[in-house]
């Protein structure tokens, strides 16, 4: 039986794909997002709690985690903050989009 690529390609992806630093479910609600209030978050480890507080200091619905080296759609939603963090999970900026 012959493995095409086509076939392999999803599991290789999968195993390239960095995690992250712990699932956060989106909020119920939720508005327009404000990265400011979420500056006091920067130099800290990027974790689940870090990020379920990030949520509520910036009012934003949703949370996207943003990988060292890793790449992101473009598309911009005001209800989402990001949280860029380094290879040692220390957060290095937030933004919303």
């Amino acid at each position: 039986m012959r493995i095409t690529a086509i076939m392999l390609a999803p599991a290789l992806l999968g195993a390239c794909a960095a995690s992250a630093p712990g699932e956060v479910p989106e909020r119920p609600t939720g508005g327009t997002c404000n990265a400011d209030a979420a500056s006091r978050f920067v130099g800290q480890t990027a974790t689940s709690d870090t990020g379920q507080a990030i949520l509520v200091a910036t009012g934003a619905r949703s949370l996207r985690w943003g990988p060292p080296g890793g790449a992101m759609t473009m598309d911009f939603r005001e209800d989402r903050v990001n949280v860029f963090y380094d290879a040692s999970t220390r957060i290095e900026r937030v933004t919303c989009g």
